[in-house]
């Protein structure tokens, strides 16, 4: 076993998804995306929703227009970031949705949890 390789606490190896979670939130970008999408109607109320923002999330263009960023770095952005297992995509005509998947951010969070 390579000496480093991730561990949780007991000793065993930390979880691939959460590696790879880790390094996906690790871009300063790619956590502020983050921030927004766990409240979509606040952080993105100035733009008119194209769906539910609850059942679909936000659109890629309104991610783009909020991040000043291109819109190919923001694609880009978001697909790091569904392969990481931190938000879903949802297509809609030839727009694309994304929103975060709660899920996934708690087993994350209890990966990293370590008792006081």
């Amino acid at each position: 076993m390579p000496e480093n390789s991730p561990r949780s606490e007991a000793g065993q190896h930390a979880p691939l998804e959460a590696v790879e979670a880790l390094k996906a939130l690790a871009n300063p970008a790619r956590l502020q995306i983050m921030e927004w999408l766990r409240d979509p109607h606040t952080e993105f109320a100035e733009w008119e929703p194209i769906a539910d923002r609850d059942e679909v999330g936000v659109c890629v263009s309104h991610l783009q227009a909020k991040s000043g960023l291109a819109q190919s770095t923001v694609s880009s952005y978001m697909t790091t970031l569904e392969r990481a297992g931190l938000v879903r995509s949802t297509r809609i005509g030839k727009w694309i949705h994304y929103r975060r998947d709660e899920h996934a951010m708690s087993r994350l969070a209890g990966v990293l949890h370590t008792p006081s």
